[in-house]
């Protein structure tokens, strides 16, 4: 196949070594549309990566497109600080309108830096300075992000290792659950919260993905949830939950704790917040636990103005009502039965994740990364997730037509059967 790129390019000679997602996907992209791709040689990608979820609603959305543009003609605001905004209190108003008061929720928006990491950051802060605390409760193949409070809670060894020499302390790692076969997590966590002799210092908060994105799509299921929640309030700790990545829809639902029964004291969100991939960051906060003083917490980025213009379409274009929500729940169907048929195809293979962020285990990180390659030749991105990187994980636009939907599954599908066909040979 024929790449766009060539190799000692300008991305060679200047672009750091820490770049990752271009070595599998050697090519340049030009264009983007929808749930498609461009690279420079004209060749179109149905794109299953969605910027990692950050993409969840598709590339260029037209009325999103359309309000930016009408913004930045008009000389809107481009860059505010923390003032006040016609377009932050738009944003703000569709954002109560939409998502809390549906929820009876009456959690305060904290805005801050661009990016996730800055959010659990943070909500690691807040939790620390309302209970007085230093000890923070993470959970096995938790990913929180990559600076250092959130690297501290985040498990993977090689991401930890970027960190250098420096400590990263006042976390306490616990079983996820399912991470132990049969064994009872809750029982061991509050077990180890309830002796005072097992060195375990009490928690500030439990930090956790309900659907753990970089860790391999373990879901929690709503028993365990709920089971967090209450060992929370029993040991006076903070419930953060990160919806980084599972939230805005990727799970089924606006947040991946809807309708578990929960309420928790944090949520973060990032990612597909802006719904056009601008950088757009919060930390949803209880307004008993907002007891910042002014300027405590800030950054120069903190509310881009441009997403709160393009957020505010999202939710009014996407969440006025359940329609969106029944449109994930139908490719939600298609999506587990075609990993399914990749499973079976697979000895010891099985499913991970629920709603639009599922993915099967291979048993093999090789394979799956032959099975992805496999798929990219065939003009579909796709990348793995997990400790070993085993599982195929499909984060596909939430909004990709049913029809290129079901055929980039089918390319999935296809790459699977010529990768385990090939790697049942070698193996021989």
């Amino acid at each position: 196949m024929t790449m766009a790129r060539t190799h000692n390019s300008v991305f060679d000679r200047r672009e750091s070594d820490v770049r990752s997602y271009c070595r599998s996907f050697d090519t340049t992209f030009t264009k983007a549309k929808g749930s498609t791709l461009t690279d420079a040689d004209g060749r179109e990608y149905t794109d299953f990566l969605s910027g990692c979820s950050s993409l969840n609603y598709g590339h260029n959305d037209p009325d999103m497109k359309a309000a930016l543009i009408e913004h930045i003609t008009g000389d809107g605001i481009a860059h505010a600080l923390d003032m006040y905004t016609d377009e932050k209190a738009a944003f703000l108003e569709a954002f109560e309108r939409l998502v809390l008061k549906p929820r009876g929720m009456d959690h305060k928006v904290m805005m801050v830096g661009p990016t996730g990491t800055n959010a659990v950051e943070a909500a690691l802060k807040l939790a620390r300075k309302t209970t007085g605390r230093k000890n923070v409760i993470a959970f096995t193949n938790g990913f929180h992000g990559m600076t250092l409070g959130a690297l501290a809670a985040t498990a993977n060894a090689g991401k930890r290792k970027g960190s250098g020499d420096v400590s990263l302390n006042d976390i306490t790692r616990m079983p996820y659950e399912r991470s132990l076969g049969d064994m009872d997590t809750l029982a061991i966590l509050d077990a180890m919260l309830s002796n005072p002799s097992s060195g375990v210092d009490a928690p500030a908060a439990f930090l956790v993905e309900l659907i753990q994105g970089e860790g391999g799509l373990n879901a929690a299921s709503p028993e365990w949830v709920r089971g967090i929640a209450e060992l929370a309030r029993k040991h006076g700790a903070k419930l953060i939950v990160d919806d980084i990545q599972a939230g805005i829809g990727r799970s089924g639902s606006f947040f991946s704790f809807d309708e578990m029964g929960i309420e928790p004291d944090m949520i973060t969100l990032a990612k597909s917040l802006s719904g056009f991939g601008l950088p757009f960051a919060i930390a949803l906060i209880r307004p008993e636990d907002d007891v910042w003083k002014p300027a405590e917490h800030n950054g120069t980025f903190r509310g881009n103005t441009h997403a709160f213009v393009t957020a505010r379409v999202a939710l009014e274009k996407f969440w006025a009502d359940d329609s969106f929500k029944s449109e994930i729940a139908e490719k939600a169907k298609v999506l587990t039965e075609s990993l399914q048929r990749i499973a079976d195809r697979i000895p010891g293979a099985y499913l991970k994740g629920r709603g639009m962020m599922q993915g099967v285990d291979v048993t093999s990180g090789e394979l799956a990364e032959k099975i992805c390659a496999e798929a990219f030749r065939n003009g579909l991105i796709i990348e793995t997730s997990g400790g070993d990187d085993e599982v195929v994980k499909v984060l596909a636009p939430l909004t990709t037509p049913m029809e290129q939907f079901k055929a980039g599954l089918a390319t999935l599908e296809a790459a699977t059967e010529t990768c385990t066909a090939s790697h049942t040979i070698a193996a021989e």
